[in-house]
């Protein structure tokens, strides 16, 4: 991956409005979070024309996370963005960074005259971090408790079962159907819940019951289904 220079170059939000790659102009750059970036080799997406040529010559972070191309869009300001949102961004310097080759820092939000961070960039990176964190938990989550596969007609009612991809996630276990709760949220969503060895997070456990995850506090079993039937059907 490329980084910024021992030296990075500093400019002001004018300098940068100089690079919007139209005929006389010193080239085509555009900035995220403050870094900015030679966009020149993909002229035909940024230049003059493009369809993102709005991102040009200036910083528009949050037009990469929320997709408004508008004036009012296309700024710098990332407060109140969803963890999705801010996911987002991050996905878009990596695709930068690894792509293009860093120019310097934009002196304003996110960086001082001296080129230092600013608060204003460092509450953005921590929100990313957790944001980050966030869907790190959400997959784990999600290899523990797959969803249920779920089907549902007039003349049999919603029939919920689990298979090996159950979900969108493979693995080496089907599961049964549960009920999960999650602390703060109402209702509940049906989940593959593993029915053998040691619970979620205790793979070398050698005393614990052989019930996989069925114990966990937060799932509840569906009436009339058998406790270990890998599908339940719902009429009513």
């Amino acid at each position: 991956r490329r980084g910024l220079a021992p030296r990075a170059r500093l400019l002001s939000a004018a300098e940068l409005r100089r690079y919007r790659g139209a005929p006389g102009e010193p080239g085509l750059y555009l900035a995220l979070l403050g870094r900015v970036f030679d966009v020149e080799r993909g002229r035909k997406h940024y230049g003059p024309g493009g369809a993102y040529s709005g991102l040009a010559g200036r910083d528009a972070t949050r037009a990469f996370a929320s997709g408004d191309f508008t004036p009012a869009g296309l700024v710098d300001d990332v407060s109140g963005l969803s963890p999705p949102e801010l996911l987002s961004i991050h996905s878009w310097l990596s695709f930068y960074s690894d792509n293009y080759d860093p120019v310097g820092k934009l002196v304003g939000r996110f960086y001082d005259e001296n080129g230092a961070p600013t608060k204003a960039l460092r509450e953005a990176e921590a929100a990313i971090e957790e944001a980050l964190k966030f869907q790190a938990e959400s997959e784990q989550r999600q290899q523990q408790f797959p969803p249920c596969n779920s089907e549902w007609s007039s003349a049999k009612g919603t029939r919920f079962w689990c298979s090996r991809h159950s979900g969108g996630v493979s693995r080496d276990w089907a599961g049964v159907p549960r009920k999960l709760y999650r602390p703060g949220s109402q209702g509940s969503r049906c989940v593959c819940v593993r029915s053998t060895g040691p619970p979620w997070g205790q793979p070398g456990s050698s005393q614990h019951s052989d019930r996989g995850d069925l114990d966990n506090p937060h799932l509840e079993q569906y009436d009339g289904c058998h406790p270990l039937a890998e599908q339940c059907v719902l009429t009513g």
